[in-house]
């Protein structure tokens, strides 16, 4: 009793020294406890949402049906803001505590901030997408706090430094994508090791990691994709690395990756789909195991120092549809294939040592489009399938030892380039040739041809004819040296005659000289007096007693101090600094020392006043910073003076063509890049969507830091389709710039436009100028390139000496960029934007990325 009497003492002493908090408490109000309406629009409030996206966020709705949010029926809240074009500075406090939330995603937005700590609260959240949206700075460990984490991306930004070791901790994860970043510094063994769960892992074109490749990677059992190509990888590929039987694709490619390949390499990747180890520095013979991979369908393995014989079993994996073995020292002979069961679409092997003759059967695969093995020893005759197949689309067996007749390839309907030269090839050029429609590349230089160039080839729209170097004879059809073609070769056949060509064919036969020097004399009576008359009528213009002035008109869309007598009395042949199909450019100093450019243009559509001045202000109303100002016009009957603004450094064609362009790597990235998001804009993103259509190194103006402004945009709708048409006719400089499809397509395309870049790109690449690329007979850099590329050491020859070794492997980049622009297939071609993430993957600004947009005031 006395025990029980004690606790009830002490229960009511606590009770008694409780009763004024509990009094207390009861008197203060509780808190209200936010709803994720209220959570989700403080979040809403924190971002600049120039499209309105998310309108639809009411708190009068339920959250679950506003537009972007999704939810399941266990509670799962799903928030999906990728592509809006959002901005601002993230609200992830509130945003963290929204019951359920599993799913985030701002991708493809333009943030431009470093990636916000407080995401570590989301602790609910199972996946995360901040690809993409202009995040910077470095990798914040804090995101390891997040222990439901299953998917992490964060790829495409400028996420610097190295790789936390503290993200090991996410022992869930099976998604972790950081490509496209600019991380450095050596990858954490403990990284490797504790993921254990990862499916997919990507750490690609992260160009400033040092890193071998860690035999920890063989601990992810499940690893499915592996994409570590273009981020500095060297030593040798671990023996670990064999145990990742469940590889669907692994791609090392772009790496300084070292040795020969483990012996057992491929023995247990059953599955795998894609190997690509390209362009790297392994060695020794390829590993015959690789047969076992009988799920494989793309086998890249382009510019190593692989030797012997490709593996036999390669050839006859059921599901192949891709063999790229280009610039390494293989040998030995191609094998014949099974028609029935390969699928094989291409094959690359140029740059060997193959002997032997072309398979037969090469032809016979109904998949194939391309088959290339230039530069090999290749020999025996052409076989009379090789082009059978009903896909195919490019045939370059050019520089091998081929000798005999060219078949007739009749049955090439497809056939788009077809390069034979550097053989012995002996006979005529089939004039069957000229039945397939859609060839646009033949070159047969170089060979022992006989006979005459058949008519039948003015029937096809093509690009380039090269036929030098032969034994042909007899006179060249005349399409052919009309100069409406941008390439042709026939140098080195003296027994072809023909208009510009040293043998004239008709000199044998040329009979009444009377008649033709009287008739001579003639025209020069009658130009002497058309040139007096025309000295009759500028002297009345002069003298101001014109019948019929035509009236200048001028048009400023800025405040300019310049008026029309002022514009065309400085009109003037020693402020000329640039001449064109169309027209000059002048440089004019205004009174307030403001300098402009001033393109002069002859305009044989002749359209009105105010058609023109529509078509003016639509392009004068673009605001971008890579696009130059168009500041206003004059316009008189039959011509058009455009005036842009023009920049202190002159044009990009200036730079290439100094006497030493020492600009460096990273600053031609920045003029590339640039040059892109300009014709994005004006591609994508202005209404109406635009081409330029003259696209050129001297129509890019550069500004403070190399920021380039293009200039010279759609002068077709000021001067007409057909002078724009007839000026690239007889434009031969800047031909070069020129998609080889105009000839043969009634419509322009955004790609003619990818194709003018690629040619720019070509030029910062090699640092020469796109229409004198070398001293040799290439008619321009496209052509030039592509003949170097395929031989030993020929990237090294292209890429410009002046430039760091240390930056060749981001030049190799955009070498390849450039020849996917300069395509002679359009649709091979990437569009722009597409090539703008391409280079921002490249480019490495000094400092971060500036909070202003892309869109000028």
């Amino acid at each position: 009793m006395a025990t029980a009497a004690t606790y009830l003492l002490l229960f009511s002493l606590v009770l008694l020294l409780t009763s004024p908090l509990v009094a207390a408490s009861s008197s203060t109000p509780v808190a209200a406890v936010e709803q994720p309406e209220e959570l989700l629009q403080r979040f809403k409030a924190s971002l600049k949402d120039p499209s309105d996206a998310l309108s639809t966020w009411s708190p009068s709705t339920p959250y679950c049906n506003w537009s972007h949010v999704t939810c399941t029926g266990g509670g799962a809240v799903g928030l999906s803001l990728q592509g809006l074009g959002l901005s601002g500075d993230i609200a992830a406090e509130p945003l963290c505590r929204v019951p359920g939330l599993a799913a985030l995603s701002l991708a493809s937005n333009t943030f431009n901030q470093t990636i916000p700590l407080q995401l570590s609260r989301c602790t609910s959240l199972v996946s995360l997408n901040l690809s993409s949206a202009a995040f910077w700075g470095p990798l914040p460990e804090q995101l390891a706090m997040l222990p439901s984490l299953t998917s992490l991306d964060l790829s495409g930004n400028d996420i610097e430094g190295q790789v936390p070791p503290g993200l090991a901790a996410l022992r869930g994860l099976e998604v972790l994508d950081l490509g496209g970043n600019r991380l450095s510094g050596v990858l954490h063994p403990a990284l490797f090791g504790n993921l254990t769960g990862l499916h997919f892992l990507d750490l690609s074109k992260n160009q400033f990691l040092e890193s071998e490749l860690p035999p920890e990677l063989g601990e992810m059992g499940g690893l499915r994709w592996l994409f570590l190509q273009g981020s500095g990888f060297t030593g040798a590929i671990p023996e670990t690395l064999l145990q990742l039987e469940q590889l669907e694709v692994l791609d090392l490619s772009m790496n300084s990756l070292t040795g020969a390949l483990p012996p057992a390499f491929g023995h247990k990747f059953r599955k795998l789909l894609s190997l690509d180890l390209s362009q790297n520095d392994f060695s020794g013979p390829f590993p015959k195991e690789i047969d076992k991979c009988v799920m494989l369908q793309r086998f890249q393995v382009q510019g190593n120092g692989f030797t012997g014989e490709l593996p036999a079993g390669l050839w006859s994996l059921p599901d192949l549809r891709m063999i790229r073995a280009e610039n390494n020292r293989f040998s030995g002979r191609l094998p014949e294939l099974s028609t029935e069961a390969s699928r094989l679409e291409q094959v690359q092997v140029d740059n060997n040592s193959f002997s032997g003759e072309i398979p037969h059967s090469i032809g016979l695969v109904r998949t194939m489009y391309r088959f290339s093995a230039s530069l090999n020893q290749l020999n025996g005759s052409l076989p009379d399938s090789l082009c059978d197949s009903p896909a195919m689309s490019i045939i370059n067996v050019s520089l091998n030892s081929l000798s005999g007749a060219i078949p007739e390839f009749r049955r090439c309907k497809r056939l788009v380039s077809l390069s034979l030269s550097g053989n012995a090839l002996t006979g005529p050029i089939p004039a069957s040739l000229g039945g397939l429609p859609v060839l646009t590349y033949i070159d047969v230089s170089s060979n022992s041809l006989t006979g005459g160039i058949p008519a039948e080839l003015q029937n096809l729209k093509l690009a380039l004819l090269n036929v030098s170097n032969n034994q042909l004879t007899g006179r060249v059809p005349p399409s052919l040296v009309s100069g409406a073609l941008p390439a042709v070769f026939l140098e080195g056949n003296p027994g072809l005659c023909g208009p510009g060509l040293p043998n004239d064919c008709d000199a044998p036969l040329r009979k009444h000289q009377g008649l033709a020097l009287a008739a001579t004399v003639a025209s020069f009576v009658t130009g002497v007096m058309l040139l007096a008359l025309g000295a009759f009528a500028v002297c009345r213009r002069l003298h101001g007693v014109s019948s019929s002035p035509s009236p200048w008109m001028l048009v400023l869309f800025y405040p300019i101090k310049l008026t029309g007598d002022e514009l065309l009395a400085a009109l003037r042949d020693k402020n000329v600094i640039g001449r064109g199909a169309l027209g000059s450019v002048y440089l004019i100093e205004l009174q307030d020392g403001q300098n402009i450019a001033v393109k002069r243009l002859i305009s044989s559509g002749k359209p009105t006043f105010r058609a023109l001045k529509n078509e003016m202000k639509l392009l004068a109303k673009i605001r971008h910073k890579n696009i130059a100002k168009m500041l206003g016009f004059c316009y008189s009957e039959g011509e058009v003076c455009i005036i842009y603004e023009y920049l202190q450094m002159g044009s990009l064609q200036d730079l290439i063509c100094a006497p030493k362009f020492t600009v460096g790597w990273n600053d031609r990235l920045r003029i590339a890049l640039g040059i892109a998001q300009g014709l994005v804009y004006i591609h994508h993103d202005y209404t109406p969507r635009l081409l330029h259509r003259d696209l050129k190194s001297s129509n890019v103006l550069l500004g403070d830091d190399f920021e380039p402004k293009v200039t010279g945009f759609a002068i077709d709708r000021a001067v007409g389709e057909k002078a724009y048409l007839a000026s690239l006719a007889s434009d031969l400089n800047y031909r070069c710039y020129i998609a080889p499809e105009l000839n043969c397509t009634k419509k322009p395309t955004h790609l003619m436009d990818v194709y003018s870049f690629g040619v720019i790109l070509l030029e910062l690449i090699t640092g020469k100028p796109a229409e004198q690329p070398a001293s040799d007979d290439s008619v321009d850099i496209v052509r030039w390139v592509r003949r170097r590329i395929n031989v030993t050491d020929g990237a090294a020859q292209i890429l410009d000496p002046a430039i760091s070794r240390t930056a060749q492997q981001g030049m190799q980049a955009a070498l390849e960029l450039a020849l996917r622009c300069t395509s002679v297939m359009p649709d091979r071609r990437p569009a722009m934007d597409e090539v703008v993430w391409s280079l921002q993957l490249l480019y490495s600004p000094q400092t971060p990325p500036s909070t202003g947009v892309a869109l000028e005031p």
